[in-house]
């Protein structure tokens, strides 16, 4: 069956793998990256090459990977000390340009906010990609979040990178398609138009099937980024389980409860072939989605009773994440704090054949496919993301004029975007007058007590792209540029006289001229 999303009928008021070869082939070039566009192709071999993959996590000391077959680890995206940014992630995904996989990873400033008469934060929520292999972190995403803790839930398979953000019965799912160039996430489903849901897993592969489980009833279903249609998911599940992990041959999930750890039970990804139906928007009374006619051959909601769940450990408590090896022989799991390696087909109790980090604060983790042209040895680690946090605060605070109880109110925030890989009159405003405000209407923007924020969820976009931000009404008019990955424009001539390849940037979310 498969059921519209975009019907307000759902609504629902009250009460987060594998990367297939063809997948890394198709990577594309990134924003303000010398790579060309296009396929990449495979590189060769390389001694020591990653055959069992890498595990990536989260722990206390930041993102980090280690090597199952050695288990050596490495943090290759350190954090401030003190819980001071909630980290939700990290997954593995491609990466335009690049023949390996990457990270991928949210954080949620969680210092303490800044108010009407005390300095602070104003809190803002960021997706990062770090590249283990040359310890390049990149920020794709950015957006003030005063509501809530942060996005929660990632998930990402060979196409799709999925996420939950929001508050209070007020969920919405965002999507970022891994297989293009640089762009903006699409909200794929939010209230009210939609009902609200968090995301607990996603089918490997390119599939565009993201496992959502929906706020309220805990009703689960496979939310289809490609068609933005529900379709039935094929487990039985209870309302407080999940995370989930599919095996990287769509035939095993295992399933994290909310105590006796995981079960591991078989799972169908391919969805069934049905015809447009009138009644796809209809609802029940109680906001239910109804079901649409399918074929004959549709499978079962729910394994057959000779594939009954087995348990993993049932002394376990709640597992926070869980991971397949690319083989799906082995079941990593991000539980009591530590990373605990599994092997699926050991007997109910059977202790784990390897632990690392105890004691690490371990909340997550992902496991990559076979890396062939990587190895344990290239591993370096990032800066962390806590300058360009820091840089992002700087940039929108208010000047000193306009920072005051009498000022504030009168202060007016004019927010352009534009491509910084060719010229633009937008780089060069100065004053939001009439005239430039019909030309270019800006995006939405506001004053945050000693800030000033963009209103829109992730309105902000790494690479090339770059801000021109006035701010007025209380004040002369005050100009400036602004970029997450840095300020200079990416046309700007290269300091190298050597160099022989220019940055490029595909504009598909500019929203101003």
């Amino acid at each position: 069956m498969s059921i519209p999303i975009t019907s307000a009928a759902y609504v629902v008021m009250p009460k987060g793998r594998v990367l297939g070869l063809l997948a890394v082939a198709l990577m594309l070039a990134a924003s303000c990256s010398n790579a060309p566009s296009g396929v990449v192709s495979s590189a060769s071999p390389v001694t020591g090459a990653l055959t069992g993959g890498l595990i990536g996590y989260v722990a206390d000391a930041g993102v980090g990977v280690l090597d199952p077959a050695t288990g050596k680890s490495t943090i290759v995206a350190p954090m401030p000390a003190g819980a001071a940014f909630r980290v939700a992630g990290p997954v593995w995904g491609p990466a335009p340009g690049l023949s390996h996989p990457v990270l991928y990873f949210t954080i949620h400033d969680d210092r303490p906010a800044e108010r009407r008469t005390t300095a602070g934060v104003v809190p803002y929520d960021w997706l990062f990609r770090v590249d283990p292999f040359t310890g390049v972190i990149t920020p794709l995403a950015a957006s003030s979040n005063l509501q809530s803790e942060g996005p929660i839930g990632l998930a990402a398979n060979g196409h799709y990178l999925a996420l939950t953000l929001g508050c209070c019965a007020d969920y919405e799912v965002d999507a970022l398609d891994l297989s293009q160039p640089a762009g903006a996430l699409r909200v794929v489903s939010k209230p009210p138009a939609q009902a609200a849901f968090f995301t607990e897993g996603i089918a490997p592969g390119a599939s565009g099937l993201i496992a959502v489980r929906e706020d309220g009833t805990g009703a689960w279903y496979w939310l289809n980024a490609d068609a933005n249609v529900l379709n039935p998911f094929p487990l039985a599940l209870g309302t407080d389980d999940g995370p989930i992990a599919i095996s990287p041959d769509g035939t095993l999930a295992a399933v994290s409860r909310p105590d006796h750890g995981p079960v591991i039970e078989p799972i169908t990804v391919a969805l069934p072939l049905a015809s447009p139906s009138p009644s796809a928007s209809g609802a029940t009374p109680s906001g239910t989605p109804t079901a649409v006619s399918t074929p004959a051959a549709t499978p079962p909601a729910t394994p057959k009773p000779s594939a009954a769940p087995k348990p993993v450990n049932s002394g376990l408590p709640h597992a926070d994440g869980l991971a397949w090896s690319p083989d799906a022989k082995m079941l990593a799991l991000a539980v009591n704090g530590e990373l605990e390696i599994y092997s699926a087909s050991a007997a109910d109790g059977t202790a784990p054949t390897a632990k690392y980090l105890a004691g690490g604060g371990v909340i997550a983790v992902d496991w990559s496919g076979p890396i062939t042209d990587q190895s344990l040895t290239l591993v370096k680690p990032s800066a962390g993301p806590q300058a360009m946090v820091d840089a992002l605060l700087g940039a929108t605070a208010l000047p000193a004029a306009a920072d005051s109880p009498a000022a504030r109110p009168l202060t007016k925030v004019y927010l352009w975007q534009f491509d910084s890989t060719k010229a633009s009159p937008i780089a060069s405003i100065a004053d939001a007058t009439p005239a430039v405000l019909l030309q270019y209407p800006p995006l939405a923007a506001g004053v945050v007590f000693h800030h000033w924020a963009p209103t829109a969820n992730w309105e902000l976009l790494g690479g090339c792209y770059r801000y021109r931000v006035v701010i007025t009404g209380s004040i002369a008019p005050v100009a400036s540029t602004f970029g997450l990955a840095g300020n200079i424009p990416c046309n700007a001539p290269s300091p190298s006289p050597s160099a022989t390849s220019s940055a490029k940037a595909t504009p598909t979310a500019t929203k101003s001229p």
